[in-house]
C-alpha cells in the first residue's frame, strides 16, 4: 500500500523559508513523476512544482521560480521542497502526489491532477505579511 506523508509546515513571515518533505512507503520511484501541489482557501489546488524520476527534469510554476527548489532522494524515499522569501500569497495548504510513470502522460502535463495517483494529506503553510 502507498503512502504519502508530509511534514514541515507551519507559520512564517514573509521573506521567511520552510522546507516540506513528504515521506513515501510502497511507491518505485524509477521512472516515475513526483510533485507538489497547493490549495488556498476558496482557490482550485494547483501545481508548484513537479520532478522526474533521479531529479535530473525538474518543472515549476512561474509564481515560484527562482524561490522554490524541489528535490527527491531514492535512498530515502523522500520529495522536499525547500521553499524561500516567502510571500503571503504562498499560503495554502501543501499536498505530495506521485504518479505512475513521467510528468507528461495522455496530454496530462505535471501541474494536472489527473496525473497523480497517490496524494498524501496536506500540510498547512501560512506566511503572514
Amino acid at each position: 500500500q502507498v503512502q504519502l506523508v508530509e511534514s514541515g509546515g507551519g507559520s512564517v513571515q514573509a521573506g521567511g523559508s520552510l522546507r516540506l518533505s513528504c515521506s513515501t512507503s510502497g511507491y518505485d520511484y524509477s521512472n516515475t513523476c513526483m510533485g507538489w501541489f497547493r490549495q488556498a482557501p476558496g482557490a482550485d489546488r494547483e501545481g508548484v512544482s513537479a520532478v522526474y524520476d533521479n531529479g535530473a527534469t525538474t518543472y515549476y510554476d512561474d509564481s515560484v521560480k527562482g524561490r522554490f527548489t524541489i528535490s527527491r532522494d531514492k535512498v530515502k524515499n523522500t520529495l522536499d521542497l525547500q521553499m524561500n522569501s516567502l510571500k503571503p500569497e504562498d499560503t495554502a495548504m501543501y499536498y505530495c502526489a506521485a504518479a505512475l510513470g513521467s510528468c507528461w502522460a495522455n496530454g496530462r502535463p505535471w501541474y494536472s491532477e489527473r496525473l497523480y495517483y497517490y496524494w498524501g494529506q496536506g500540510t498547512q503553510v501560512t506566511v503572514s505579511s
